[in-house]
């Protein structure tokens, strides 16, 4: 078993990034500018945030936070959205998720502006995806195929089993490494909850990427000796024995899978970290206009 290791490949890439802030810089006179609304005070949100604000930082970009009580009204909201489309010093607009129930996420999503849409959840960048054309990938799935990248996991003529079907990672991963690409050229199959004889699809994964949002459901009987297993799984559970008071789980029992596998991700320290790069990445794009002009 070998590690896929996020930390190590975030750090590398951040330099990467940094650098080629440092020259939109010194040819704009600015710097890459990302922008995120949080709304209320959800514990997980907060801690996404604050960690994608630091690393805008290291990276030598500008960011701002507009920060909402759960009593923002939906309209308010989506005036704010508008005034940063209209803003030309903004590369980047990413609304936390979850919202309040009061707020329609899908219209929150939709009313941000495809070409700053750096989380790349817009309808307009999901369906130049499907058709492989230049979009903002979602970020996590972007971060896997980083990740994939660097390591050079074979993908080609692989079965890759992805299990768990949202918007966010699920079914893009599916669409991208089924793509004539690399990381790429799979076949997939995409799995969710309702997926009869999960257990016997899975196990026939050379590649498994877990995003199904429960702790530890990917078991080692469910996993061939070999599979290379991504864990997008992050799962919060309150614990005495660290000092933020909480633990974090992968999908994934990582203890007893690890041993089979060939490859894996460790949580934390694997996916989440490469999320940030792919924030970061799609908005050093959007600052260089090399995707919309």
């Amino acid at each position: 078993m070998q590690l896929l290791d996020g930390k190590f490949v975030s750090e590398k890439l951040k330099q990467e990034i940094a650098a080629e802030a440092a020259e939109v810089l010194s040819l704009s006179g600015r710097k890459p500018h990302l922008v995120a609304i949080l709304v209320g005070h959800d514990g997980g949100s907060e801690t996404y945030v604050a960690s994608k604000m630091k690393n805008c930082e290291k990276v030598g970009f500008k960011s701002t936070l507009y920060r909402y009580e759960e009593t923002v009204t939906e309209a308010e909201l989506l005036n704010k959205i508008e005034e940063i489309n209209l803003d030309p010093e903004v590369d980047g607009l990413i609304v936390q998720l979850p919202l309040p129930k009061h707020i329609d996420p899908e219209k929150v999503t939709e009313k941000i502006d495809y070409r700053k849409d750096v989380d790349g959840f817009h309808p307009v960048n999901l369906g130049r995806m499907m058709r492989n054309l230049p979009c903002f990938i979602p970020a996590t799935p972007y971060g896997i195929l980083m990740m994939l990248e660097e390591y050079k996991i074979e993908t080609a003529g692989k079965h890759c089993v992805v299990v768990g079907r949202s918007n966010i990672v699920g079914s893009p991963m599916s669409i991208l490494m089924a793509r004539n690409t690399y990381p790429g050229n799979c076949t997939v199959t995409l799995t969710h909850s309702k997926t009869q004889n999960l257990e016997e699809i899975v196990r026939s994964a050379d590649i498994v990427v877990a995003a199904i949002g429960r702790k530890n459901f990917i078991t080692a009987d469910m996993v061939k000796d070999g599979a290379v297993v991504i864990d997008v799984g992050i799962n919060r559970e309150t614990s005495a024995e660290t000092k933020s008071g909480f633990k974090l789980y992968g999908d994934v029992d990582f203890e007893n899978i690890a041993p089979k596998a060939s490859w894996i991700t460790p949580v934390p320290g694997g996916v989440g970290l490469m999320t940030i790069v792919g924030l970061l990445k799609n908005t050093l794009a959007s600052a260089k206009k090399e995707i919309y002009s």
